[in-house]
């Protein structure tokens, strides 16, 4: 699945060579599939909800909005109570969004029930300075604060503490994080940097995904739905007791998704994958806690990929199913005491398994983190952990593409941490220092400090200003991978040949950031933040060279290595205001600037056109408007109005499209809804990926019905 990125001004040869180099970047990343108007829809949700609030002033007697979800004192809070919110991803503690010194923003699980999301993807759409670009019906490119790709490769993302970051590519196989959605209790996304806490590749943000308590999924749930793209949806999960301190729940899931627009008629993006898995929790007493889960999923996925064949010389472009298949297994012991102190030792295998034509790779990862927090003289805190992280892994030669070498390498991270947090002024100003020490076997050692100032000069309002170091360390395509391109049958044949660097280091950001969020009034909240990061050490292409091989055949290859050959820094801001008009009209919004400034580093010049690549396929400007309306009767009508600006490096114009959910109440256990995306126009592009035309995206529709018991 190849990334378009090429400029315009090349001549024929060098935009080929151009195009063919910065394909690679998701072509491999994405295992191949892996490796390659208005706001009329708005307008109409915010008519129809003006109308229904001046009804509403003169009909007391309707049904409250109704709370069906395990999670309703949570969604009942006023937007000030919200603030209050107990986050835990940017200390791994439990604490208020109002005490956060960091750009964070939550989804709790009535977020998510009104979104009308089918997947993990659709639902980061929600969260400001979060790009959501969908290549085709089982790909993404989701980036935070720019360097968008369809690997995430700067992003850190945790299913209840475990990493799903793969070292093979520095990145996410977005289309295997599959979750009941119904059974998240919130998604909590750091924008910015957090490796003082998560460590390596938490550069640009921390997306942890949360699921719920055994306690909180009591009972039977069923779920099912389908449409014209989400062709069928499924999903049938039972929760129990066993005596008073012992919950379980098991369940499983499983959906069909159809292509989505391609203007040469070949719909190879078809997608199905089934599920299963359980979770336990047991509170051994007041101040321990044990948890065990596990998942496990298989699949297929469609793609289309280009080969290089050397026997006969020449570039294939096969449609082909991708099988993916893996498991995990958690245990977690929590211990809190009543002063606030406390531990958590956490330990998990995970296991990836995924094959296509061109390459596959088997993985296993066994990680164990342990963290203690303890209280010191009542308001100063201190933070610390060690963890260790152990990742065999087995590559498989599917074609003559693409080869990793060794083909069984065991990857290692070791690690440990300390934080400190210090009241100067007590209830008032608060300073948050420490650092994270790392070693891995791709750059060695690795450090990540930060230091964080807290003010909130009203218990309505917070002011917050940060400095963090953060690493994306080398992954296998950085070192280890040959990847061949065929150009040319000449005599000999003609390759061009990308080769890892074994001396590739780790990218490196300095990252500065302030924000403020306030409740201006109980029914208005609004969170600014602003950045400046500096990066040094991004991937490039190094200097061209011309070898002559003789296996398999007599060919000539132009080698392409890469480098650490980029630096630069970005700039932006994102508001996020949020309005609760009427008791049952919530009016949200959010907007966002980003301006990228890159350039060769002293003594490279970037061959492959990836500086280009950087500068283009991130939105410099993106805009929501989402409008929630409770109405009488148990119904519900909830709109979602998008804005993005172009991707010159994509050959994607701006675009603009809508999302429209209505649902209904029908009793106290069933939940009905209709749900039409991507309204304002037949199709429209979101990003490149795939060898061909740009992919569509389609407008769509879908129902579903939820029955609980």
């Amino acid at each position: 699945m190849f990334l378009r990125f090429f400029p315009p001004a090349l001549s024929p040869p060098r935009a080929r060579m151009a195009r063919t180099l910065v394909d690679l970047e998701t072509r491999l990343p994405l295992a191949r599939a892996r490796l390659r108007r208005a706001a009329r829809a708005a307008v109409l949700g915010l008519l129809v909800a003006a109308a229904w609030s001046e009804a509403a002033r003169g009909n007391v007697r309707d049904d409250p909005p109704a709370t069906t979800n395990s999670d309703s004192q949570l969604k009942n809070l006023s937007l000030e109570d919200l603030g209050k919110v107990q986050v835990t991803s940017v200390s791994k503690e439990p604490e208020q969004v109002w005490k956060t010194p960091a750009a964070i923003y939550v989804l709790t699980q009535e977020d998510i029930r009104r979104s009308g999301a089918t997947s993990v993807p659709e639902l980061l759409r929600l969260v400001p300075g979060v790009a959501v670009a969908q290549t085709d019906s089982d790909h993404w490119s989701i980036s935070i604060r720019g360097f968008a790709g369809q690997f995430s490769k700067s992003l850190l993302v945790l299913i209840d503490g475990r990493s799903v970051y793969t070292p093979l590519f520095s990145g996410v196989y977005w289309d295997v994080q599959n979750l009941i959605l119904e059974d998240v209790e919130r998604v909590e996304v750091i924008r910015g940097p957090g490796g003082t806490i998560w460590g390596a590749n938490a550069v640009n943000g921390v997306i942890n995904i949360i699921t719920k308590s055994a306690a909180g999924t009591q009972g039977t749930m069923v779920t099912a739905g389908g449409g014209n793209v989400t062709q069928g949806t499924g999903g049938v999960r039972y929760g129990g007791t066993a005596g008073s301190d012992f919950s379980y729940r098991i369940y499983g899931m499983g959906f069909v998704r159809g292509p989505e627009f391609h203007s040469d008629g070949d719909g190879f993006d078809d997608w199905r994958i089934g599920q299963i898995g359980f979770r336990t929790d047991w509170k051994a007493d007041a101040t321990d806690t044990v948890t065990v889960q596990g998942d496990t999923y298989r699949g297929e996925t469609g793609e289309r990929v280009d080969i290089a064949s050397f026997t006969p010389p020449a570039e294939l472009t096969p449609d082909d199913d991708a099988y993916v298949s893996g498991g995990n297994l958690i245990a977690r012991w929590t211990h809190q005491t009543q002063d606030g102190s406390g531990f958590q030792l956490q330990a998990y295998f995970d296991r990836t398994n995924f094959q296509d034509l061109e390459l596959g790779e088997t993985r296993d990862t066994f990680d164990l983190d342990f963290i203690d927090h303890v209280r010191i003289h009542g308001d100063q805190e201190l933070a610390w952990g060690l963890g260790a992280r152990i990742s065999p892994s087995y590559f498989i030669q599917t074609s003559a593409g693409v080869n990793f070498t060794p083909a069984k390498q065991t990857d290692t991270i070791y690690s440990g941490f300390v934080q400190y947090e210090l009241p100067l002024v007590r209830d008032k100003l608060s300073l948050t220092a420490g650092t994270k020490l790392e070693h891995n076997n791709f750059s060695g050692f690795e450090y990540q400090p930060t230091a964080r100032l807290l003010w909130t000069p009203t218990s309505r309002q917070s002011f917050w200003a940060a400095v963090t170091r953060a690493v994306r360390t080398p992954s296998r395509l950085d070192q280890d991978v040959v990847f061949n391109i065929y150009i040319e049958n000449l005599p000999p044949p003609v390759y061009f040949q990308i080769q890892g660097d074994p001396d590739f280091a780790a990218e490196k950001l300095l990252g500065y950031e302030t924000g403020y969020r306030t409740a201006i009034t109980r029914k208005v909240y609004v969170d600014v933040t602003g950045f400046y990061n500096i990066y040094h050490d991004l991937q490039s292409y190094g200097p061209l060279s011309l070898e002559e091989e003789s296996t398999p055949i007599p060919y000539a290859a132009i080698v392409v290595p890469y480098a650490n050959g980029i630096e630069g820094h970005t700039i932006g801001a994102e508001i996020a205001p949020d309005w609760q008009i009427t008791p049952r009209w919530q009016l949200r919004g959010s907007y966002s600037y980003l301006h990228m400034s890159l350039r060769d580093a002293p003594g490279y010049t970037d061959v492959g056109s990836l500086l280009g690549s950087y500068l283009g396929s991130s939105p410099a400007h993106m805009a929501t408007i989402q409008s929630l309306v409770s109405l009488p009767k148990r119904f519900e009508l909830d709109t979602t109005w998008r804005y993005v600006s172009a991707l010159a490096a994509q050959s994607v114009s701006a675009y603009q499209t809508a999302d429209v959910r209505w649902g209904w109440h029908m009793g106290e256990h069933v939940e009905f809804s209709v749900v039409g995306q991507n309204l304002l126009q037949p199709s429209h592009s979101e990003f490149g990926g795939d060898p061909g035309p740009l992919v569509g995206i389609k407008r769509s529709a879908y129902a579903k019905i939820v029955w609980t018991r």
